[in-house]
């Protein structure tokens, strides 16, 4: 008598899913995507010394590391769940957290404070399928996703085509309402914004 052949497709579906390309910590928990946990380290970093220098490759996880901290810190219990770390924490203890980054991330921020000190509904380097948006803003029934780039690092207009070319867009069509891509690139060496470029995106008509 033969044994039953094994249910693949049913195994597959339990599958979680790879976190390429994303830095949050809360998206990668909340997602139920794969997570490494490495939380171990972070206890025994802040167990034995004070200060410390990330000198790692790129893409060597340094981004997810340190949002990882800034929820600890910020004292996001239901994120740890299940990981070391969660045991061995005081969540009755939150401390303010402070970024500063001297990328895109640097000017970035001045856009999202404004929006943020408005009340704004923003969203902050949302993924999608086709990639990561620097911010989405949705206000008075629209949709308005920007992009940043520092002019010294990549070719004039780059921010526009990747907006156009990620088709970043397509997440927010479901809602209905008019989308507006905003390319906005600075320089390094004027600290200033050097271009402004803005696009409506034509309604997306379904074939009959």
């Amino acid at each position: 008598m033969s044994n039953p052949r094994p249910n693949i497709s049913a195994e597959r579906t339990d599958r979680r899913k790879l976190p390429i390309g994303i830095q949050t910590f809360r998206e990668i928990r909340a997602e139920n995507y794969y997570y490494v946990d490495k939380t171990a380290y972070i206890r025994r970093m802040l167990d034995e010394g004070k200060h410390y220098f990330l000198s790692r490759p790129r893409r060597f996880g340094k981004s997810l590391f340190l949002d990882t901290l800034k929820e600890l810190f910020e004292g996001n219990e239901a994120l740890s769940e299940g990981l070391h770390i969660h045991d061995r924490w005081d969540w009755s203890v939150r401390h303010p957290v402070v970024r500063l980054s001297f990328g895109k991330g640097y000017y970035a921020s001045v856009f999202y404070s404004y929006f943020e000190s408005v009340g704004l509904d923003i969203v902050v380097e949302d993924s999608s399928s086709h990639g990561r948006l620097d911010m989405a803003v949705l206000f008075n029934g629209n949709v308005y996703l920007f992009e940043f780039k520092v002019v010294e690092l990549v070719p004039e207009g780059a921010a526009m085509e990747q907006l156009k070319e990620r088709r970043y867009a397509d997440k927010y069509r479901a809602r209905g309402e008019p989308i507006h891509l905003i390319a906005v690139e600075f320089s390094r060496e004027s600290r200033n914004v050097v271009a402004f470029e803005v696009e409506s995106v034509p309604e997306h008509r379904e074939e009959s």
